[in-house]
């Protein structure tokens, strides 16, 4: 399912762990990096704020400081070391012209291909399909083919992620549902460490106000009360603090779900605002954000890694939705209903890269995702007729992915046109 902690927006952060991994294999300081990448993770790394850079951004920057200071042992904290002297290096190799990114326009799927040298070594990483996933590192030309920082990508059974995502995509609602009777203790404390890292993100947010301000000032309005706080307000306000915090490049973790801090930010909060108004078992309320992260997983192998569509609002928000159907005591049906008016609510929220306002994005998500779980435990349920909903969450789910990976392409392209003239303009 690929919860993991991440510090930072994981497409500057993946770019960073493949400098970092790069500039590893060569003895001397790094002279000059190039690096090519998809255009999803063009369009998501190119205005987010890196961490430990006082608000710096850019695929350059996170490139320079990744090979500067980055330990690409920690994979997606790999920036924790960075400090005031790594950014100051970072930026005069920027100065210096030494630092290239290159757009591969044509490319599909996540894919960062990282090459430095000293003047005298040459060396490279690639990273493909998920964020930390390093399959190939090379000195001089020379495949390096027992490195200890390329990542087998197994799974249970020591079955590759793409065996898991295509066996996950053949799983029914009920069969995801029946996974969360299988938690362990060791897997109830991992969950709950995930709630308490993005906790520390939206208690930050909601302190000093960083990024667009958004939690603060939701919470602003209603101690003004020009807003009312109720389990829907509530959702909103930790989520879009912790994203606030986040995309501000504050130097906290955040547990991510299917590869993405600001999915996991969605698919847990919103449960835990949720949590305060009712009476639930601590166990229960695990349980719901496990649910959460599964149903995540679910949409995210039909949607793909990276694409046109906010993933934090119908793939997070789905997950979500159904965490918080299943907190407040819904059944199997109430959670197909939950997901399914989440998707009519939310499936045209498009993905215009990683920035501050994703913060404005998350408490849409995190509030239709407790209306969504609302409205179906009341029965409120929108008909198989209605445009892309299909006759199960399932048949929902696949005809999002095809609206994503086919439907959508164009659209892809053209937020990415828009947001390069957009840069050129400035420049």
């Amino acid at each position: 399912m690929e919860v993991a902690p991440a510090l930072g927006c994981t497409e500057p952060v993946a770019i960073a762990l493949g400098a970092a991994a790069a500039a590893s294999l060569i003895k001397d300081t790094v002279t000059r990096i190039d690096v090519a990448v998809d255009p999803n993770i063009y369009k998501n790394g190119l205005a987010v704020s890196i961490p430990g850079t006082d608000g710096l951004c850019g695929l350059d920057t996170a490139a320079a400081i990744g090979a500067v200071a980055g330990n690409p042992n920690l994979r997606l904290e790999v920036l924790d070391p960075v400090d005031e002297n790594a950014v100051t290096a970072a930026q005069q190799l920027i100065r210096d012209g030494s630092v290239n990114v290159h757009l591969l326009q044509d490319r599909q799927g996540l894919y960062i291909h990282t090459t430095v040298t000293n003047g005298h070594d040459r060396a490279e990483s690639i990273i493909q399909d998920s964020h930390d996933n390093i399959v190939a590192l090379r000195l001089n030309d020379r495949d390096l083919v027992d490195h200890p920082l390329l990542r087998v990508e197994d799974g249970p059974g020591g079955h590759t992620r793409s065996d898991v995502e295509a066996w996950l995509q053949t799983q029914s609602l009920k069969d995801l549902l029946a996974m969360v009777d299988d938690l362990d203790d060791d897997d109830f404390a991992f969950l709950q460490e995930g709630v308490e890292q993005n906790m520390r993100l939206a208690e930050y947010g909601l302190k000093f106000g960083p990024g667009l301000n958004v939690g603060m000032t939701l919470e602003r309005l209603v101690r003004q009360r020009l807003l009312c706080k109720d389990m829907i307000m509530a959702a909103r306000i930790l989520a879009s603090a912790a994203a606030d915090a986040r995309m501000a490049g504050i130097k906290l973790p955040a547990m991510s779900s299917a590869g993405s801090g600001n999915h996991g930010l969605t698919a847990i909060l919103p449960i835990r605002a949720v949590k305060d108004y009712v009476e639930c078992e601590e166990k229960v309320f695990l349980e719901a954000i496990a649910l959460s992260h599964i149903l995540t997983a679910y949409v995210k192998t039909h949607t793909g890694r990276l694409s046109a569509v906010c993933g934090c609002s119908i793939a997070a928000g789905a997950g979500a939705t159904a965490g918080v159907t299943y907190l407040l005591g819904g059944h199997l049906k109430h959670i197909a209903g939950a997901i399914t008016n989440l998707t009519e609510d939310l499936a045209g929220v498009i993905c215009d890269g990683a920035k501050a306002g994703c913060s404005l994005k998350l408490a849409t998500a995190a509030g239709a995702a407790v209306q969504a779980a609302l409205f179906a435990l009341q029965g409120v349920n929108v008909l198989a007729t209605d445009g892309i909903i299909g006759h199960s969450p399932e048949q929902t789910m696949q005809n999002i992915g095809t609206l994503s990976t086919q439907g959508m392409m164009e659209t892809d392209r053209t937020i990415l046109k828009i947001m390069l003239e957009k840069k050129f303009q400035h420049v």
